[in-house]
């Protein structure tokens, strides 16, 4: 606990996984409705939303968790 309260090791990381799961739910419902519902689009736009919501989504929050490797890498670097 008390490596959150100092900064000592990052919580974001963390919490952008559980992001990422959430944005892929979301994908998956909001593709589902657009197949299924008369206002959605049809089912190859709801076939588009899941696969390519999936993937944007992804590569989302790898940019992100990238952002922290480098953090993690320069740290070590200035501890040599």
């Amino acid at each position: 606990m008390k490596n959150i309260f100092v900064f000592d090791s990052m919580l974001t990381p963390k919490i952008i996984t559980f992001i990422y799961w959430l944005m892929l739910l979301g994908c998956v419902i909001s593709g589902l409705s657009a197949m299924f519902t008369q206002y959605g689009g049809g089912f190859f736009a709801g076939l588009g939303i899941i696969v390519f919501g999936s993937i944007g989504s992804r590569i989302w929050c790898e940019l992100l968790i990238v952002l922290f490797k480098i953090h993690e890498n320069l740290k070590t670097i200035a501890e040599k």
